[in-house]
């Protein structure tokens, strides 16, 4: 029992370092697009595309926390 308990603690812990990872590389993609010169169109596709990422994200998120619930 206690070795499943291990088993299931590491693989929680692994889903949500990659979670994490992905919040950063979203983090990361916002600062870069913020840094580009653009037209008012462009900033805005750039801006649905992170809240579109961070939505599916968010998701990710949810589901690994009613995955080990």
């Amino acid at each position: 029992m206690e070795v499943l308990e291990y088993q299931q603690d590491s693989a929680w812990a692994n889903d949500w370092a990659v979670i994490v990872g992905i919040f950063d590389t979203i983090d990361h993609l916002n600062l870069l697009f913020k840094k580009l010169d653009v037209t008012y169109l462009r900033e805005i596709q750039q801006k649905m595309l992170i809240l579109n990422l961070e939505k599916y994200a968010w998701s990710l998120q949810n589901y690994i926390i009613e995955k080990y619930s």
